[in-house]
Parts: C-alpha cells; structure tokens; sequence
C-alpha cells in the first residue's frame, strides 16, 4: 500500500546517550550533588501541537458525515481513513494533517473541506517528558507548554517512600543531556516552590532510590 509522506525522524544517538546516563544514575555510579540547580525558568520553543502516536483524532469531513469520525494514530505514526489508503500523521499539526487529507480526499470528492481535532494526547516521541525510578507512577507524559516539574509530578502522582528526592536528576536533551539537580522531597513534601523548575520537550527526570 502506498504511504504519504517522509518518514518519522530519528534522535537514535542523543537517546542512547541519555539511556546510558540514566542506567549510570540509577545503579548509583557518580554523585548527584556536583549538578548546577535546574533552572526555573526555561526557553521551550513555542510550538503548535504535533500529533503524535497513540493520539486520538477526530476527523470531521464537512457535508460528508459517512467518512467522518474518530482515527487512532497507529504506533508507526500513520492513519488509515475511509477513503484514504494510508497517510503520515505524526509529526504534523492537525492544520497540516486536514490539508494532506484534502489532497488525499481530493481525488475522489469534490473540494473536500476537512478539520481534525486532537481529543487524546500523546504527542511526538521526541517531545514527552520521561519520568524514571522511584516515582510513584514512572512514565512518559505529553509535553504542555509552560509545565513544571511540579506539573509533572503531580501527573506521575509524586515519589515513593524509598525516593532520594533531594537527589533526583533532570536531563536535558534540548541541551546535548546537560544535567541539573532536583529537590522534589523539598518541592513535594515542604511545600518549597523554589524548588520548582521548568520543563522543556524531552526532558528526563531520575529520582533515585535512597539507601538510608
């Protein structure tokens, strides 16, 4: 079967990087303490939503109510429509993706007007802020513009009991895995929003396990 458009982007040599960086902080290797603060306020680049796998889609079809309807982006970044063989979706903006939907839709219908909403999030791979060891629910969340690490912890649902919160590490890839320190004990269980710091696309953030 055909497919629209390039192929999905790969980041394989930052993420191995990073991977390796995570597994040295989780097994203890190295010291947290040597880290500069993490910044509490951080330049995210203000950017539409990028529909991302996973994500739900409502695609509305104007004066077509029979081709209309929800399309969950495959795990490959593609979506298969009535109509429409198979087309690229991650990565785009729902704007791009109702235009490569007219041209699509084009061949069959007559001036085809399209819109897509986005009703689940998932966002672009590259783009989800990862959270890692002794949180109480690890796991990739979508990037919000103007989130905070608090924001993020409050989706993961805090730290565990065993946490080394003081000594949690945040990872910037938009920074070549520049690394910061992070007080989330402090944040989380006294209330000190100097603390809190701000979350650009990509971020990881470690909390390790205390051994006292």
């Amino acid at each position: 079967m055909k497919r629209f458009g390039g192929s999905l982007t790969s980041r394989h040599a930052l993420t191995a990087g990073l991977v390796a960086t995570l597994l040295c902080l989780l097994v203890g290797c190295g010291s947290t303490g040597n880290y500069p603060p993490a910044p509490r306020v951080a330049e995210a680049p203000g950017q539409r939503y990028k529909i991302g796998p996973l994500d739900t889609l409502n695609v509305i079809v104007w004066r077509n109510p029979e081709i209309s309807g929800p399309i969950t982006v495959r795990p490959d970044g593609y979506i298969s429509a009535p109509l429409v063989d198979e087309l690229l979706a991650a990565g785009r903006t729902p704007s791009e993706l109702g235009r490569e939907l007219e041209k699509a839709l084009g061949k069959v219908l007559r001036d085809p007007v399209v819109s897509v909403l986005v009703t689940q999030f998932q966002g672009v791979y590259a783009d989800q802020v990862r959270i890692v060891g002794e949180a109480a629910k690890p796991q990739a969340v979508p990037f919000r513009q103007n989130m905070t690490v608090l924001d993020v912890m409050i989706q993961v649902g805090g730290i565990t009991d065993f946490a080394d919160g003081n000594s949690a590490v945040l990872i910037r890839g938009a920074e070549s895995g520049k690394q910061y320190s992070l007080r989330l004990k402090d944040l989380l269980r006294r209330g000190d929003i100097s603390a809190n710091a701000a979350i650009v696309p990509g971020d990881i953030i470690i909390v390790p396990q205390s051994w006292f």
